[in-house]
C-alpha cells in the first residue's frame, strides 16, 4: 500500500518519535509512506482566528501538492493537522468561486479530491487480520486506556470518524496486538493542547485528571495517536506531578509504539527510548537527570 504523507509541523520537530514510530511500524506492516513535496504548515492553531483566507489556503496548498503528484490518500497524523486539511477539503469541494481564488493564492490547481486519515485508518485499510497475523510479541501485560483527545474525532460532521463522545476503533486495534483497554472517563476529553504555553497551569490541571482518571480505572499506560496530547501527558508529566501532587508514574504510548512493539520492533527503532516516562526502566529523562522510583510492574 503506498499512502501521501503529510507530518507536519510537529513530526518533523518536537515530536519526531512519532513520526520514527509510525514510519518504522508501518514499514513492518508494507505500506510505503511517500511525503510530500515541498509541503508547508497548515495553519493550525492560531491562522483561522487572524486571516481566514489563509486559513483555508495553507491546508489548500498540501492538497493542491498532494492531488499534483497523483496521492488519492494523505496521512495526517496529528489530528491537528488531519482536521485543517479536511476542513480545507470539504470547504474547496463545496465552492467553485473558492476552488478558483485558492488555486490563484496557491499556484496550483486544487479541487479537493484527495481523501485525508488519520493513523487509526491507516491500520483499519492495513486490516485486523493482517495485524493480529504479524503479531510476535503479545502485549497481555498492557491495560491501556486509550485517549483520543478532542480533535480526532470532532468536529464530528468535518472528521466523520468513529463517534464523537464514544469512539472504539483505537481499542479495537489495541485489543488485536493481545492488550486490554479500559473504559474510563477521559477518553475524549482535552489535556489543553497549545495552551501550555499561555497558561501552564491549565494544562497541569487538565493533564492531571486525565491520568488520574486512567489509573482509577485500572490502566498500566495512556496510548494516544496524537502528539501534542503525548507532550502534555509524556513530557511534562514531572511538572503535573509536582502540580498536584501526585505520583503518576503513567508510560505514554503511541498507538503505532504498540503496534511496533506488537510485532516485535525494538523501541529505539520506534523512537519509545525517547520519551520521558519509561516503563522499563523507571527513569525520566530529563535535563535535570532526576531519578523515580521505578513503575510497578504492569499486571498480567
Amino acid at each position: 500500500m503506498e499512502i501521501g504523507y503529510y507530518p507536519g509541523c510537529a513530526l518533523h520537530g518536537s515530536s519526531n518519535d512519532y513520526d520514527a514510530s509510525l514510519r518504522t511500524c508501518l514499514r513492518a506492516l508494507d505500506v510505503h509512506l511517500r511525503e510530500l513535496d515541498d509541503w508547508i504548515c497548515c495553519g493550525a492553531t492560531a491562522a483561522h482566528s487572524l486571516n481566514h483566507k489563509l486559513a483555508v489556503a495553507l491546508p489548500a496548498r498540501n492538497l493542491a501538492i498532494a492531488e499534483r503528484d497523483g496521492l488519492r490518500s494523505l496521512l495526517a497524523p496529528c489530528p491537528m493537522c488531519s482536521m485543517e486539511l479536511l476542513k480545507a477539503r470539504q470547504a474547496i469541494a463545496g465552492d467553485a468561486r473558492l476552488r478558483g481564488e485558492m488555486a490563484a493564492v496557491v499556484e496550483l490547481p486544487v479541487e479537493g479530491t484527495t481523501d485525508v486519515c488519520n493513523l487509526i485508518q491507516v491500520f483499519q485499510r492495513v486490516g485486523l487480520d493482517t495485524i493480529k497475523a504479524a503479531v510476535t510479541s503479545p502485549l497481555d501485560s498492557l491495560k491501556a486506556a486509550c485517549y483520543y483527545g478532542c480533535l480526532l474525532t470532532r468536529p464530528p460532521d468535518v472528521v466523520r470518524f468513529d463517534d464523537a463522545e464514544h469512539p472504539s476503533s483505537m481499542e479495537t486495534i489495541v485489543e488485536a496486538l493481545g492488550a486490554k483497554t479500559v473504559r474510563w472517563n477521559y477518553a475524549t476529553e482535552c489535556c489543553g493542547a497549545g495552551m501550555t504555553i499561555a497558561n501552564d497551569a491549565i494544562v497541569l490541571d487538565l493533564a492531571h485528571k486525565i491520568l488520574a482518571n486512567a489509573e482509577a480505572h485500572g490502566a498500566n499506560c495512556v496510548v494516544t495517536a496524537c502528539p501534542m496530547c503525548h507532550a502534555n501527558l509524556d513530557m511534562k508529566q514531572a511538572d503535573v506531578e509536582r502540580h498536584a501532587g501526585a505520583a503518576h508514574g503513567m508510560v505514554v504510548y503511541y498507538l503505532s509504539d504498540l503496534v511496533g512493539l506488537a510485532l516485535g520492533l525494538p523501541e529505539q527503532a520506534l523512537g519509545i527510548d525517547r520519551h520521558f516516562v519509561r516503563e522499563r526502566t523507571g527513569i525520566r529523562n530529563q535535563e535535570s537527570g532526576a531519578r523515580r522510583p521505578a513503575a510497578p510492574a504492569p499486571e498480567s
